[in-house]
């Protein structure tokens, strides 16, 4: 038995959702990011077409959270160009020269962007409707009804209709994860980032936050999802991307990288991973050292 085919849905290929365009919405060319001394990300080349969804997996420290900030101009990386839409994100040509651009200009690009987190960052003092409402009023202008109105349908969107009253010390963490992906999803952008979206949950958390994440895949929501949840990625990814040591070592669909894998890092990797976590779909210990 061949444990990784097992993590793979039964038809072959990508998902159904596959890119509908073949325009990138995100490229990233020659990527490069240090702090101090260290090398973080080492001339990262990376594609993400609009409705794909794309899962970054790797060791930790290899790099995979600083891309995903980079993406969301969190980091200012040092060498290379993230282009969100086509436009440069980070820096701007100013009399030939690359400056690092303006909070203005920073906020412009990154406009269609959302971001969830490992941790849930709500407001404590504010409903899980407040929450989301917040930056509708504030930083997009939209009138108290207009915004609770799409609050509400967000809220709903995420299975949460019923708590918009609660506030986050009443929610678990399950759901409080769910209001964050709903306040992101509020201000309705082009593409969403997820930074190991479940690892602060307890285990019989994880399931309900991946279901939300797996129904806007099936929406077409463009996704760039850093995660540990290898089951995940081999059902809901068009493209897995490898990353070891601040380098994209291997990427490709989840047939390519879970079962055909060649790539002697990629392939320790797995059995590592593997051999820590007997979660097979079944039920079942089959781990490699035991199937």
């Amino acid at each position: 038995m061949n444990v990784m085919t097992d993590l793979l849905p039964s038809s072959s290929g990508a998902p159904t959702h596959a890119a509908g365009s073949a325009t990138p919405l995100i490229e990233v060319r020659g990527l490069g990011k240090r702090f101090g001394d260290v090398e973080v990300l080492r001339g990262v080349n990376l594609e993400i077409a609009r409705s794909e969804v794309v899962c970054i997996i790797g060791p930790s420290g290899s790099g995979k959270s600083t891309l995903l900030r980079c993406l969301a101009a969190l980091e200012t990386y040092d060498e290379g160009e993230v282009l969100i839409e086509g436009q440069l994100l980070g820096y701007s040509e100013r009399n030939g020269r690359r400056m690092r651009a303006t909070a203005a200009e920073i906020n412009r690009v990154r406009r269609n962007v959302g971001m969830v987190f490992q941790q849930f960052n709500l407001w404590p003092h504010m409903t899980a409707l407040g929450n989301v409402m917040e930056a509708l009023v504030r930083v997009r202008g939209l009138p108290h009804d207009e915004a609770r109105r799409r609050a509400g349908a967000m809220l709903e969107t995420v299975g949460l209709s019923h708590k918009g009253d609660a506030y986050p010390a009443k929610l678990s963490g399950g759901q409080q994860q769910r209001v964050a992906i709903a306040r992101a999803l509020a201000m309705e952008p082009h593409i969403m980032l997820f930074d190991e979206p479940t690892s602060a949950l307890d285990p019989e958390l994880v399931g309900e936050v991946l279901q939300v994440m797996k129904q806007l895949a099936r929406d077409g929501m463009t996704m760039a999802v850093v995660t540990h949840e290898m089951g995940f990625a081999a059902q809901v990814a068009d493209k897995v991307v490898f990353i070891d040591q601040g380098r994209i070592a291997v990427q490709g669909n989840p047939r390519e990288v879970f079962h055909d894998a060649s790539h002697p890092r990629l392939r320790q990797f797995l059995q590592n991973y593997f051999d820590r976590n007997a979660f097979w779909t079944r039920g079942e210990d089959t781990s490699p050292s035991t199937a």
